[in-house]
């Protein structure tokens, strides 16, 4: 019988819904009383993003990754002719 009690006490979240007032926030109500003092400027939806940074060409890059590589393979290849069999 009692867990039949439990049930019925169980919060509904259809009648919290339907509450005629709701509280906001804590951070609602700090940002309102902040701003009723100091309000914040209008900020567009989209802002400047700004100078962009130049780009390097991809041949740089290809240039890099390819001699990176070619370092590695020299590399094991050295080890492996130093290593004794």
């Amino acid at each position: 019988m009692a867990e039949q009690d439990d049930d019925q006490r169980e919060f509904d979240i259809r009648w919290a819904d339907q509450a005629e007032h709701k509280e906001p926030s804590a951070r609602a109500r700090m940002l309102a009383a902040r701003w009723k003092e100091n309000p914040p400027e209008p900020v567009p939806f989209r802002g400047d993003p700004g100078p962009a940074a130049p780009r390097r060409s991809s041949w740089v890059s290809t240039t890099i990754v390819l001699g990176c590589v070619a370092a590695v393979i020299l590399l094991l290849g050295y080890t492996r002719f130093q290593a004794p069999y």
